[in-house]
């Protein structure tokens, strides 16, 4: 890969995560009730991205850089020559519309790479890359039997891939950094507060809902 086609890759995908933030900028205010579900799940997601400590994270980080960087020039070569790609691998799995699949496969390793590289949606990159190398460890299976030659390097993408897949990013990361933010404005006001608005929409008092005034009793 030259180095102006790399630079070229890495603006383009600059400028989609920044469109991608500006996008979000702009959003409604999320509802609470539909969300819900997704508050159970927020502990998990948490402990997901940012579950390593420093010295765990810096590995992932490693790993991470060494598997996006290397795969960026296998999915490029694909996408030079998607039918040399599509005659030599994908009819030999005697899948239907193999032009296609080479292209499937040539902008997931590509893709999933950047994705990698950043810890930016980690786990779509992960899967693409897991999936592509699942596939082609098959592929080799099928045609060259158990070689381990042959199929060394597949396994070692494959392996490393579904480490990050099943342990996360690690805490050096766009992951990790975006996770509190985003997550923090699902969160909707307490119970007490929310009763402390609709009282004083109806009472006209905007205070607090254990600063209410308290109604006095007059007998007659």
């Amino acid at each position: 890969m030259t180095s102006p086609l790399l630079l070229e890759l890495f603006g383009g995908f600059a400028g989609a995560c920044f469109a991608l933030w500006l996008a979000t900028q702009s959003l409604p205010s999320p509802n609470f009730s539909i969300l819900a579900p997704l508050q159970r799940l927020k502990p998990l997601l948490l402990a997901y991205l940012r579950r390593p400590g420093v010295v765990a994270s810096a590995g992932l980080l490693l790993l991470r850089l060494s598997i996006g960087v290397m795969m960026i020039h296998h999915g490029q070569e694909k996408l030079a020559d998607p039918q040399q790609f599509a005659d030599t691998y994908v009819v030999s799995l005697h899948l239907p519309f193999p032009l296609f699949f080479a292209y499937a496969a040539g902008f997931s390793e590509l893709i999933g790479s950047w994705l990698v590289i950043f810890g930016l949606f980690t786990p779509l990159g992960a899967l693409a890359l897991t999936g592509t190398m699942a596939t082609a460890a098959y592929q080799h299976i099928l045609t060259a039997g158990l070689n381990i030659y042959v199929l060394e390097l597949v396994v070692l993408y494959l392996g490393g891939s579904l480490a990050l897949l099943l342990n996360g990013p690690g805490r050096f990361s766009f992951d990790a950094g975006m996770a509190g933010e985003m997550l923090s404005e699902l969160e909707p006001g307490t119970p007490a507060q929310e009763t402390g608005i609709q009282a004083g929409n109806q009472t006209g008092w905007v205070g607090p809902a254990d600063s209410l005034p308290t109604p006095i009793k007059i007998n007659f």
